[in-house]
């Protein structure tokens, strides 16, 4: 394990310009709850909804409680890579612009994200090759804490492209580095040493690595009082949910519909969500829809909010900022109603940026104020 000395964002730089939005897609988009009746905020009968002091205080971190901690794990992160091109065509060499690398992958994207919002997270992760030292490089620029962890094998590098005359962005996510049980080992071990209050598993396994491996991490996190969320697909869920005592867990309609083994409308969705809930496999389902908006299902109640018309720049990271702000504000004291809402947010916003950028703080709180929540 080595330790990197990291060197903390300056949140008085001025964030960079955007460049225009080629196309106009569905994404979900948050929508304040009522604390008045239905259909109506506080903020709008005061006539302050657009008030910049209101959004400050409500999500004001200066009075953080220091105590509830954040661990988020990348067991195969990537160096997201991100250009544009005039066109792309087969057989033809293709010139790009406007390239950009950052760290990647659904761990370190949820605390890149949580970081952004203010939070002060913990980022373990694999790391190998001559592209995990560029990684190391990349995440020591974060501010974020970290602990990262040898294998032999280097880092994936993912690669999306964004074809101007069309809008349409092409990306490419290599499987990635073989893991051997040995270097898998040490992460496994610190969940039973960490303090965190929430543990975050996002993002795919890597090769090698046994299918029940997040499975296995949620008995430490349990054992000890903490909260497992996990976002990932596939076996790797499956076995997640088998085993049960999961807090969270963010899957796509498609995701849960291979789950389900069968095709689900909206009522089925809510239905089928709700089972997962009652039969202790998570305390929390969260179902992006895509033009039908997202889903929150729990023992409590059943949220949608409706989908929104942004212009969409990328889809790179969506839902990592999803599960990212969706955790951070719970950090803060909300109410997972109001963290559903947040994370919503941070999926738009994120849908606003260019390439492998994330989620932006004001977009995020700008995006949350804008509509209201459906019960069901």
């Amino acid at each position: 394990m080595c330790a990197i000395p990291v060197a903390r964002w300056d949140p008085t730089e001025a964030e960079p310009g955007r460049a225009a939005g080629e196309s106009t897609v569905e994404v979900e988009s948050p929508e304040p709850l009522s604390p008045i009746g239905e259909g109506f905020s506080l903020a709008q009968f005061t006539g302050l909804e657009n008030d910049p002091r209101l959004l400050q205080n409500k999500w004001d971190t200066s009075e953080t409680d220091p105590m509830t901690k954040v661990l988020c794990i990348a067991l195969n992160p990537t160096i997201d890579v991100s250009c544009d091109a005039e066109r792309v065509q087969s057989m033809h060499k293709t010139r790009t612009t406007n390239q950009r690398q950052d760290p990647g992958g659904g761990g370190v994207n949820v605390a890149r994200v949580i970081s952004e919002l203010g939070g002060d997270p913990e980022l373990t992760y694999l790391s190998g090759g001559a592209t995990g030292i560029l990684l190391d490089a990349f995440l020591a620029e974060t501010g974020i804490a970290l602990r990262s962890f040898p294998i032999s094998k280097p880092v994936r590098m993912a690669f999306a492209v964004h074809e101007e005359t069309s809008g349409i962005e092409y990306r490419f996510v290599p499987e990635g580095p073989e893991v051997a049980s040995s270097e898998l080992q040490p992460i496994i071990d610190l969940l039973g040493e960490t303090d965190a209050d929430y543990v975050v598993a996002s993002g795919s396994l890597p090769r090698g690595v046994p299918e029940d491996t997040y499975a296995k991490m949620i008995v430490p996190v349990v054992q000890r009082g903490g909260r497992f969320v996990i976002d990932t697909s596939g076996p790797a869920l499956k076995a997640a949910l088998d085993h049960g005592n999961v807090f969270l867990f963010k899957p796509s309609l498609g995701e849960l519909q291979k789950l389900a083994g069968r095709p689900l409308d909206e009522d089925g969705v809510r239905k089928f969500a709700k089972e997962m809930v009652d039969k202790g496999a998570a305390e929390n389902v969260t179902v992006t829809l895509g033009t039908k908006g997202a889903l929150l299902v729990n023992k409590d109640t059943v949220l949608r909010v409706p989908a929104r018309h942004v212009a969409a720049k990328s889809a790179v990271g969506a839902g990592d900022s999803f599960v990212g702000a969706l955790v951070w504000s719970l950090t803060e004291g909300h109410p997972m109603e109001e963290a559903f809402r947040l994370g919503v947010a941070a999926g738009a916003a994120t849908a606003l940026t260019s390439g492998t950028e994330l989620c932006r703080r004001t977009d995020v709180l700008s995006l949350y104020e804008a509509e209201k929540v459906e019960r069901l």
